[in-house]
């Protein structure tokens, strides 16, 4: 599957992927209510982007992540925290505790989970009242850096050369064009969607500038870049790093935009596990 390629090379994914903005955290954390002895249930953190600055807030925190590889690093990267843990296992076929959780946290990883278990067991997870937080990550135009959109637009005739899955005339588009289909994650027609409430939505952007090796090792940790064959991955790989060292001076810059998407437990769906 391809959520497994990311742990492959967990040491690339900490020193590559950047944490979330501190704004951001700061509305999880006003919203959830957290501080010291709440209980947070993170799932797929990666290698802590997130889970670390929740352990900050002095909260209790678990970390339940399929790769182990992740989970090693993970685990080293909460050493300092005595009230956090992570647990190396498939959220969908983790026993859940018997002490329910303030908050359940999925930063850019909901869509790898079983649309059939995610909010049913969310529901179990949390107690009454207890907040959902999915944080959701898209690639978007540039603000203020046009040189970004076209390096953007320059490097597709080598994503349609190395990856024939690259879709035609494929262009970045403003933030404020890109929604999350919040009715699609939690409308009627989700499973264990009835056990939750109204959703809130949250945006932030950020421009984020790289070296050239910094791209590249970015662009390794991506599911679908690591999907592809060596030969064409490699292909791929070192015309973007051509195309940024003799048309873009050795930097690029890529604009995030981020969703905090939440939504709080409203009917009890505590389950025996």
């Amino acid at each position: 599957m391809l959520r497994d390629t990311f742990d492959e090379d967990a040491e690339l994914y900490d020193r590559a992927r950047p944490r979330y903005p501190a704004p951001l955290v700061a509305e999880v954390a006003a919203r959830a209510g957290l501080g010291p002895g709440r209980r947070v249930l993170e799932v797929g953190p990666g290698t802590g982007q997130l889970t670390v600055a929740l352990a900050r807030l002095g909260c209790r925190v678990t970390a339940v992540e399929l790769g182990a590889s992740l989970a090693a690093v993970t685990a080293r990267n909460l050493r300092p925290f005595p009230d956090a843990e992570v647990v190396n296992a498939p959220f969908e076929h983790w026993p859940l505790p018997p002490e329910p959780y303030d908050l359940m946290a999925v930063a850019t990883a909901f869509h790898w989970l079983d649309p059939a278990v995610r909010l049913p067991k969310a529901a179990a997870a949390l107690r009454p009242g207890g907040m959902l937080a999915v944080i959701t990550t898209d690639h978007v135009a540039s603000e203020t850096d046009p040189a970004a959109d076209s390096f953007f637009h320059d490097s597709q005739e080598h994503y349609r050369r190395w990856d024939p899955a690259t879709p035609p005339g494929l262009l970045l588009r403003p933030a404020e064009r890109v929604t999350t289909d919040t009715a699609g994650l939690f409308g009627p027609g989700a499973a264990g969607a009835e056990h939750f409430g109204p959703v809130t939505v949250g945006r932030w952007t950020r421009e984020i500038t790289y070296t050239t090796d910094e791209y590249i090792d970015v662009l390794s940790t991506y599911s679908n870049h690591r999907a592809l064959q060596p030969a064409a991955r490699q292909g791929l790989l070192d015309a973007l790093r051509d195309l940024i060292d003799t048309r873009y001076g050795g930097r690029v810059t890529k604009t995030y935009l981020h969703e905090l998407i939440t939504t709080r437990l409203i009917t009890a769906h505590r389950q025996p596990q």
